[in-house]
């Protein structure tokens, strides 16, 4: 069990965790309303719908934030605790600064997995009702794609013709063993259209050789051209809203890419970072504390409040920087991931060898 003063500080650390976030979220949903009232303000819809669809997608937001809330709500703790001298009495009552910090990271660590396991697949469920709601209203909507066991599909509408498109798997900048179907208005076939391989650099797509279908006419036709909406970037940006996932969705988005030969590197990267969560929320919070160990404790609330946000922006540049070199192959996956992690975690380990002498 816990101890009196222990559990203090855990509630304490909760408390601050829940305030700091009601307040990102409020400024998340404030920053959001803007854009969706934008979005709406030509069309015909309830006046409170903009604020149901940003209330759908902020949560998401905020689990984004949530490595900047741990930093900014530890500074926070020991704020109060130097300014209410509870750290002398807490120390009087043979709590070493260590042992405060060795609380907080398994605080942390057990914070960290509540909000993947539970608030994070909360939230990205909301994210995709947030976006299938808002698909409807845009011009997207009328070209979609999927992946499944069976390979890629889109859907396309050019000039009140709709094309079904299948494809077993996408290489570079070629679909492979490809079938396309047209329908006219009515949604009556009007072509069928084979090709081993179809070049998608760009919008206008080109089979060099295709089986042509059109009213039960087969001929075969040497560089055939086809105008759509898409091409190989459109297609990869439209598969690159994983947020919307929950993490067994992941998984199996995961296998369908591969079984395309589709780059599931983005996932991949995506489910480390998820799992490796927790503990960057733990190795965020040891390192803030050492950092509130090492300043005057006179120092101001002012202070402490853009000492966290120059810490949030360094550590999500440096996240970022190194996601981006994941991404592009640069360097492997893991490392990716890992090394940003593995720098702070240097940082604090150096820091904890004369934590108690502070």
């Amino acid at each position: 069990m816990f101890k009196t003063y222990e559990k203090y500080i855990i509630k304490n650390f909760i408390n601050k965790f829940i305030a700091i976030s009601i307040i990102f979220f409020s400024l998340v949903i404030i920053l959001s309303i803007l854009e969706e009232i934008s979005f709406f303000k030509n069309l015909d819809v309830n006046f409170l719908f903009p604020y149901f669809l940003t209330l759908l997608s902020a949560p998401i937001t905020l689990f984004e934030m949530f490595p900047f809330i741990f930093l900014i709500a530890t500074q926070f703790l020991f704020f109060d605790l130097f300014k209410k001298e509870e750290l002398n009495l807490l120390k009087s009552n043979g709590m070493s600064n260590l042992k405060i910090i060795k609380i907080l990271f398994f605080s942390s660590l057990l914070m960290g997995l509540l909000t993947v396991v539970i608030f994070y697949n909360a939230a990205s469920k909301l994210k995709f009702f947030y976006t299938d709601i808002k698909n409807k209203f845009s011009n997207d909507n009328k070209y979609l794609a999927v992946v499944t066991d069976s390979g890629l599909w889109l859907k396309d509408e050019i000039e009140e013709n709709t094309f079904i498109v299948k494809a077993t798997n996408i290489k570079d900048n070629y679909l492979i063993n490809v079938i396309i179907y047209k329908f006219d208005k009515n949604f009556n076939l009007e072509k069928t259209i084979q090709s081993e391989k179809i070049n998608i650099e760009k919008k206008r797509w080109l089979a060099q050789k295709s089986i042509v279908t059109d009213k039960n006419i087969t001929n075969e036709v040497v560089n055939f051209e086809i105008q759509t909406n898409f091409n190989q970037e459109k297609i990869n940006n439209l598969f690159s809203n994983i947020s919307t996932l929950n993490i067994l969705e992941l998984f199996d988005l995961k296998k369908d890419y591969e079984n395309l030969g589709y780059s599931s590197d983005e996932i991949l990267i995506h489910l480390l970072k998820l799992f490796s969560t927790p503990f960057f929320y733990g190795v965020l919070t040891v390192m803030s504390s050492i950092i509130m160990f090492n300043f005057k404790k006179d120092k101001s609330l002012f202070f402490h409040i853009i000492l966290g946000i120059l810490m949030s922006v360094i550590i999500y540049y440096i996240n970022f920087m190194f996601t981006s070199l994941g991404n592009n192959g640069k360097i492997p996956i893991v490392m990716s991931i890992f090394l940003p992690i593995l720098f702070i975690s240097i940082f604090a380990i150096i820091g904890l060898i004369r934590v108690n002498e502070k």
